[in-house]
């Protein structure tokens, strides 16, 4: 017999407006979230990650399962905002960067059909950072969808079946998602958030770090202790935002 309380979803960070900062800031939501996982028991593997230049990711993505995962992360979706001094900053100028975040339940594949004439799958080498570790053997997989001409990808599993099967797995994630937006059109602001254009403007969260204050636009919330939250404590947002809706 199943848990029903069991869950699964794709999570995926992307940095947005600010270049490095941006990757910087993903990288931070990213160990959030994973600090996270693993306080509650989850379990997360990383299928997919592209390293910005100066440390954190340009795209980070991942499986979640456990018990109460979605619910938890269901807002997460939309812009991430974040205002600080970037450590690069020789002048001390408070930046302000984004990172997109998008969360997307697991389906099965008899939920979505995909033609197997309509993907396109390239193999290469899952490589370590600066060359070390380097895979002789091409496990790396990437996909693109022609029709929607989305791309995704897997490089973490140690063989090419084991990625294609991860790779494919977000594919039927992102086409269940367009279906629904096509069948139901925008539901939510969220899911319009959710693949909106990463603009400083088109916020759901602000981290205000001069303050020491984070903001969530949409329920009214606000929490302190910036570090905190960043290192895991994830659950001084969660709080807040469950009692916002209870009223």
């Amino acid at each position: 017999m199943t848990d029903v309380h069991m869950q699964k979803l794709i999570l995926e960070i992307r940095g947005g407006a600010g270049g490095d900062e941006a990757a910087i800031f993903a990288g931070d939501l990213a160990r959030m979230y994973q600090r996270y996982a693993a306080s509650r028991g989850w379990k997360i593997t990383v299928l997919d990650t592209s390293p910005g230049t100066l440390g954190g990711f340009k795209t980070f993505i991942s499986r979640v399962e456990g018990d109460g995962c979605y619910d938890a992360f269901q807002y997460e979706s939309g812009v991430h905002r974040v205002q600080r001094v970037p450590e690069t900053e020789k002048a001390g100028r408070v930046h302000t960067s984004t990172a997109t975040v998008a969360v997307l339940p697991v389906v099965e594949a008899t939920q979505v059909t995909v033609n197997p004439s309509d993907l396109e799958v390239t193999f290469s080498r899952a490589g370590g950072p600066g060359g070390q570790n380097v895979n002789k053997v091409e496990t790396a997989v990437r996909i693109l969808h022609k029709p929607s001409g989305i791309v995704v990808g897997s490089r973490e599993e140690r063989s090419q079946h084991a990625n294609r099967e991860r790779a494919m797995e977000v594919l039927r994630a992102k086409l269940y998602e367009l279906e629904q937006t096509k069948k139901f059109g925008d539901i939510t602001s969220a899911r319009r958030e959710q693949v909106g254009t990463a603009d400083r403007s088109e916020k759901i969260r602000t981290y205000n770090f001069p303050d020491d204050r984070i903001t969530d636009h949409r329920f009214g919330v606000k929490v302190h202790n910036i570090e905190e939250v960043l290192n895991g404590n994830f659950d001084a947002i969660l709080k807040k935002i469950r009692k916002s809706q209870e009223k």
